[in-house]
């Protein structure tokens, strides 16, 4: 997508060192614009947790790089699948809830274990990691023709005026390889000339959306206002909101959506106002595995400090400010699940459908044999 007229993707090798990962760190947007270089799995664990780099897919495809630069600093242990399953494993730890990272870490390990003392295997790994990249693009791309009928749908409806979306956090180019999960089909609205604006959740405590959605709408020219993560209801009631799209970091495959913290009371405040909630996610994130996600998907908890402080721009520099007493208890849920009843439908690259299990495997039905 664009950077100032520029297009960038959000993970890239370095074009003249292709030992070297590159990633825009999103912990310094929207006012810093910094290319980070990841050289080792150490890199690529710290962007991760940390949240240099963050969002479902993009947090799988750097994962699938982070075992490419565990390939190149073997350093004499190419032959030994120990090794490599340690990283996998380390690198899986970084974050739990989305997921994209165990997906092509997994993926990357089966690679390995093919080619495990081959003198091709560096260079099979590197392809792989290439190939998860574009697949989460082209996946992304796809979503956006799929759910872009939607916005057709209401374009029609309400005879051309314009469509009012409310998404949550960032689930745009930023946080996938390009073109975003529930931005795609905004951004394929725009481009198809529809009258579309977007409420932008701020999401707290990082902001994601006031500090990264915000950012990519207007580098891409699409109307949008930033609002208060409690406006939302309140936008609905007065018949403000025609759709929500949000983005997901685990479905199950009954339809259960994990996503960031907040989405849960979206959706109940949609449901109260007939508006129609929509998830888009590629298929790397739906969990084969999970039936029930209010149960069975791990919910991430994270520093106490992202809520006692908040970030921003002061005097030229980027600061932190505390908004609490420094002792304040705090608890920091990063995602909630929101249940399946409360999901009109989800966008995959395959198309719509509904949030169940028979629609889901109507959609993938390679997925038949596994639960039967």
């Amino acid at each position: 997508m664009n950077v100032n007229g520029k297009h960038y993707r959000s993970i890239w090798l370095h074009t003249a060192n292709p030992g070297i990962v590159q990633v825009i760190d999103q912990r310094k947007l929207p006012h810093e614009f910094i290319v980070e270089d990841l050289k080792t799995v150490s890199d690529v664990f710290t962007a991760i947790k940390d949240m240099h780099v963050r969002g479902a897919g993009l947090i799988g495809a750097t994962g699938g790089f982070g075992m490419y630069l565990a390939a190149l600093t073997a350093a004499g242990q190419l032959d030994s699948i120990d090794y490599f399953k340690a990283q996998a494993e380390f690198l899986k730890s970084a974050r739990p809830t989305a997921v994209n990272l165990a997906f092509a870490v997994d993926r990357q390990l089966e690679i390995i274990r093919r080619f495990t003392a081959s003198s091709t295997l560096i260079e099979r790994v590197k392809k792989s990691a290439l190939d998860i990249a574009d697949e989460d693009a082209n996946a992304c791309r796809d979503i956006g023709k799929h759910g872009v009928k939607l916005i057709r749908d209401l374009e029609a409806k309400k005879s051309g005026n314009t469509i009012n979306i409310l998404t949550h956090c960032n689930a745009g180019w930023l946080a996938f390889v390009d073109y975003g999960s529930a931005t795609a089909p905004i951004y394929a609205a725009h481009a198809a000339g529809i009258d579309i604006h977007v409420w932008v959740d701020e999401t707290r405590p990082r902001n994601q959306g006031a500090r990264l959605t915000a950012w990519e709408l207007e580098q891409e020219g699409v109307p949008y206002t930033v609002i208060t993560d409690n406006a939302g209801g309140h936008l609905m009631q007065r018949g403000l909101v025609d759709l929500v799209l949000v983005g997901s970091d685990r479905t199950t495959y009954t339809g259960d959506v994990a996503n960031k913290i907040g989405t849960y009371l979206k959706a109940l405040a949609a449901m109260d106002n007939n508006i129609p909630v929509y998830a888009a996610l590629p298929s790397s994130s739906f969990d084969w595995n999970i039936r029930d996600g209010l149960t069975d998907i791990p919910i991430e908890t994270r520093d106490s400090d992202e809520v006692r402080y908040v970030q921003g721009l002061s005097n030229n520099s980027i600061d932190r400010v505390l908004i609490t007493t420094p002792t304040a208890a705090v608890s920091n849920y990063a995602f909630d699940v929101t249940p399946s009843r409360l999901i009109t439908g989800l966008i995959t690259e395959r198309g719509i459908c509904a949030a169940d299990e028979t629609s889901i495997k109507l959609l993938f039905p390679e997925m038949q044999q596994k639960h039967g």
